[in-house]
């Protein structure tokens, strides 16, 4: 009876110590340790615990989302006002001795297209522009067309370089200037000779019309400006050069609707009225943008300038305004004319 006793224990002592094939030692589950249960109570994601996410410096502590919101631009446009009568603004650093007032009604001007070939009857250039979306499409993708094929500085671009730059939703730079004895807007003189008939300017003639209005002393740069598309953005105030070269040197700017028989906002770029001018500093470089970062405009002061038949052109001088992006765009693009 004993050594069948002790052979018992002997093997269960055996069987204690040994570790069994499911790699752990065999024991009694009435005199296993249990561990207490996981803790599932969970955690609130915004308790003072939590780790915050950490942001880049130009996120200012908000989402793109929040910073730029999507939108419906053709609503948010009729929801803005124009703001013509706007008050003319002052900067704390103004010299309110020496410098010059700008005259009342001076700060934005607006020309049609019809004023720049007043000779030429009938030629129904702004009322075709305004009423025509294909005259505008042909008119504007013939316009890149022929300043990037006429531009040294793309001579050597691919094809396929060529045909990204060249897309409607991609901004292009060049010079608008036409002096050469040999006609440089081919693609332009067959687009307005087709919807405006054989008494239509030739495409030269087309741009140097507008260039004209840059006065003297322009920069001939001409940029087909986009912009942010679908959604509201901050305002961004500068001045493109803070000069005024010749005195009487301005910014022109044709704008390019998202619709026929458009009257609104949201084409052109938003402007503040200045009191006195604004001149850049004699050490700033030429041509240099001014920017006025951390600028904060109250609305009350931002004219919103409107597009409608017979306002296709607005025209500024550098130091009589300061001027940024529409917050909200409604366009297919707009001109610039320096």
């Amino acid at each position: 009876m004993h050594s069948v006793s002790i052979a018992t224990i002997l093997i269960f002592a055996y069987g204690a110590i040994i570790p069994s094939t499911s790699g752990f030692a065999a024991r009694d589950a009435s005199s296993r340790t249990r561990r207490p249960p996981p803790n599932r109570t969970r955690r609130n994601p915004s308790s003072s615990s939590s780790p915050k996410p950490k942001r880049a410096p130009h996120q200012f502590d908000h989402t793109k989302e929040e910073a730029r919101p999507f939108l419906d631009n053709n609503l948010a446009v009729k929801e803005q006002l124009v703001n013509d009568d706007a008050p003319e603004y002052t900067f704390e650093d103004d010299d309110t001795e020496q410098a010059t007032i700008i005259p009342d009604g001076t700060h934005l001007v607006y020309f049609s297209l019809d004023e720049l070939f007043p000779n030429i009857a009938d030629l129904g250039f702004s009322h075709k522009f305004c009423t025509d979306g294909k005259f505008r499409d042909d008119l504007r993708n013939s316009m890149r067309e022929d300043i990037f094929d006429s531009t040294p500085a793309y001579e050597n671009l691919p094809a396929k370089a060529r045909k990204i730059l060249l897309l409607p939703d991609s901004s292009l730079q060049g010079s608008w200037t036409c002096r050469d004895e040999t006609l440089r807007m081919k693609k332009l003189t067959e687009v307005l000779k087709h919807h405006l008939g054989e008494q239509s300017p030739t495409g030269d003639e087309f741009m140097e019309a507008i260039g004209s209005l840059c006065g003297s002393e322009p920069s001939y740069h001409w940029i087909d400006i986009v912009g942010v598309m679908n959604r509201r953005i901050p305002h961004s105030w500068h001045q493109d050069t803070g000069r005024s070269r010749g005195g009487d040197t301005k910014t022109v700017l044709l704008g390019f609707p998202k619709e026929d028989n458009y009257s609104g906002v949201g084409v052109f770029s938003h402007a503040v009225k200045l009191k006195y001018e604004k001149v850049s500093y004699k050490e700033h470089v030429l041509d240099d943008p001014v920017v006025y970062s951390g600028l904060k405009i109250d609305d009350e002061y931002i004219v919103r300038p409107q597009f409608e038949q017979g306002k296709e052109i607005v025209m500024f001088r550098d130091v009589d305004v300061i001027h940024s992006s529409p917050d909200v765009a409604y366009r297919s693009s707009v001109m610039r004319f320096m």
